[in-house]
């Protein structure tokens, strides 16, 4: 799979042009690089830098960077952040914005340079016509074409290329110094720079780490934090009623599961059933996929106990929202023209790709076993990058090579104490290296720590930061309501209680619609933070039959089932005075119809024959609608 989450020369002459894009002051500082507003980035002025392809000359070519830049408060600034995305593949400048308010107490008298680096966005983003079919494996004749493709200068996009650019960036604009502010890939960046150029470095903001000689391609760190990511999500009692030890769930579920996959069915989100092999690479994928996505993270607990009973309905949606999530937003040559060309796989770059694959594969196999425990060196391997690597046609003899000496600057390192594309145990590795550095672990939260902590502490840290003060640890640790794991999918319409006011098979149908509903909400909320769309609308299959459509707006049902035996067709308002009506039907519960009313939260029918009139709050989707888009927004922006 690509795995989303991680990546000096000189500076040669630097060509300049003019075009791109910034709010310009008159007051700003001449630089031979000139700056218009920006169309699409209110504050921001916009331009071009056309620097080498090959920062040492030997290459004839250009790349033409385009950055964004904010002026500093004070204006006159001799000193910007650089704000550095997430990939290796990820466009920054769509999140100029964004990025501007995770580092605004540093931008009074900062400037924010905020760009695309090679290979992404509007700086060259690479493309390969091999890659047309996006529903296409990479296999390694597919990633061996589109090398061919790329041609002699796709050995050229790897980190300290970017490095050499973001020095050609620092010389045209005219700053004495720069703050590195990276997540995930851009970590790496900034760590190489501070390598390369400690003179150059005011200081550094990392957010989600892969180390400057990362990240390590058998994922050990990876594996080894799974047991504590299950366990802080079952904290002071969190999982009571769902199991008593998520860790031995996964143990059991996945030594089944090397011995043989298990048949699933997943509903789509058109309704149709699709039935497919669930493997240990699927359930891993999916826990790593849990960082970036909280709903998915949530129902893990329950997924593996149900798992564990031969249910696997649950399971089969975390794996497949992993699966539709795992590289949105990543130029997918580019992160293959960075990760392949500059990491240290064991193999011989020289032989053919089938010798490399093996050579890997034995390597993986030699590992100690307790390294990738409760899963083998098979799932390492083939959820590594470096099954598609194998295939690559090197343009370079050998991997990118690092000091490992990084400047005394002020650092801030933070840390998602459920990351596990970037585990804590990399931010602790490189403090090591930086005696003035502060980690900040932070509870409840995953990848990219300022797009996802559902507190102010992240935020607190790096104003502190900036403002020169102690740095404060994070003092709430309870889970929020929302990250909390979500109960066992109900058995049966007969083990529910009876929703308030009711009695019966028709309270217990009402309770299963207030539940199914719920779940569906529950599901547009998890699609929309994977990462697959941000649109108006997202749709979701049930999962047990039938789909939905969510949006900010209203939800509405198709046959969709959460409760066995219960279909629920109809809408949903999310707010206003509006009412919705719901057709219930199946065999398990009381059918009829039942109208809700978005303003009272007032639920009233006929289920059975019996009239129906109770209240649910729990049926208000408004508040999860908009909640969604704005942590996915803020996911989507701080890098992969």
């Amino acid at each position: 799979m690509l795995r989303v989450a991680y990546r000096a020369a000189f500076a040669a002459a630097v060509a300049v042009t003019v075009l791109l894009a910034a709010a310009v002051s008159a007051e700003a500082a001449p630089t031979p690089v000139a700056f218009v507003p920006c169309a699409d980035a209110p504050g921001f002025g916009c331009a071009q830098l056309t620097v080498p392809v090959d920062p040492s000359g030997v290459i004839a070519g250009t790349v033409t960077l385009s950055i964004e830049r904010q002026l500093a408060v004070t204006g006159n600034a001799t000193q910007a952040i650089v704000a550095l995305a997430g990939g290796p593949g990820q466009a920054a400048t769509p999140f100029a914005a964004d990025l501007a308010a995770s580092m605004a107490p540093g931008l009074t008298t900062r400037d924010l340079i905020v760009f695309d680096q090679r290979g992404t966005g509007n700086s060259g983003a690479l493309s390969c016509p091999a890659f047309a079919n996006p529903n296409a494996a990479l296999t390694t004749t597919l990633v061996s074409t589109c090398a061919t493709q790329l041609g002699p200068t796709r050995g050229l996009y790897e980190t300290d290329d970017s490095v050499a650019d973001i020095e050609a960036i620092r010389e045209a604009l005219g700053y004495s110094q720069l703050v590195l502010y990276g997540t995930s890939y851009g970590t790496k960046v900034a760590l190489r720079y501070a390598e390369q150029h400690p003179a150059d470095v005011a200081g550094l903001v990392l957010d989600s780490t892969v180390p400057a000689n990362g990240p390590d391609v058998f994922d050990a760190t990876t594996f080894a934090a799974i047991p504590g990511m299950l366990t802080d999500l079952c904290a002071d009692g969190a999982c009571t009623g769902i199991t008593s030890s998520p860790v031995d769930d996964l143990n059991t579920l996945i030594a089944r599961f090397n011995n043989q996959p298990a048949h699933a069915t997943l509903i789509e989100d058109n309704g149709h059933a699709l039935h497919f092999d669930l493997s240990s690479d699927d359930v891993f994928e999916a826990l790593v996929a849990g960082d970036l996505n909280p709903p998915l993270r949530s129902n893990l607990p329950a997924a593996l106990q149900e798992a564990l009973h031969g249910d696997y309905a649950l399971l089969a949606e975390l794996v497949a929202a992993a699966e539709s999530g795992s590289s949105e937003g990543i130029d997918t040559e580019l992160y293959l023209a960075t990760t392949c060309e500059e990491l240290p796989f064991p193999w011989n770059r020289s032989d053919t790709p089938t010798a490399r694959e093996s050579d890997a594969l034995a390597a993986f196999q030699a590992q100690p076993a307790a390294t990738f425990t409760p899963f083998t060196a098979q799932t390492a391997y083939d959820t590594s990058d470096a099954p598609q690597c194998a295939g690559w046609q090197f343009a370079t003899a050998d991997p990118e090579s690092t000091t490992g000496t990084l400047p005394n600057v002020p650092t801030l390192i933070l840390s998602g104490a459920e990351d596990l594309r970037t585990p804590t145990a990399n931010a602790t590795a490189v403090a090591t290296q930086i005696p003035d550095a502060t980690v900040l672990v932070v509870p409840n939260t995953g990848h990219s720590v300022l797009g996802s902590d559902p507190t102010s502490c992240s935020d607190d840290a790096v104003k502190a930061f900036f403002d020169g003060t102690p740095i404060e640890p994070c003092t709430s640790t309870s889970i929020p309501s929302f990250l909390r794991p979500v109960a066992l999918p109900p058995e049966s319409v007969a083990k529910l209680h009876p929703a308030r006011g009711t009695s019966g098979l028709p309270g217990r149908t009402v309770e299963a619609v207030v539940d199914t509903v719920t779940q569906a909400g529950d599901d547009g909320f998890s699609e929309i933070l994977s990462g697959t769309s941000l649109s108006a609308t997202v749709k979701v299959g049930g999962l047990r039959a039938g789909w939905a459509s969510f949006s900010i707006k209203r939800l509405k049902l198709h046959g969709y089932s959460y409760v066995p035996g219960v279909k629920l067709t109809g809408t949903v308002p999310a707010k206003g005075s509006a009412t919705g009506t719901l057709i219930v039907s199946g065999k398990g519960g009381a059918n009829g119809t039942l109208t809700y009313d978005a303003k009272t939260h007032q639920l009233t029918g006929t289920l059975g024959g019996v009239y129906i009139d109770t209240t649910s709050k729990a049926l208000a989707i408004a508040a999860k609608a908009s909640t969604a888009r704005a942590r996915a927004a803020r996911l989507a922006r701080a890098g992969l």
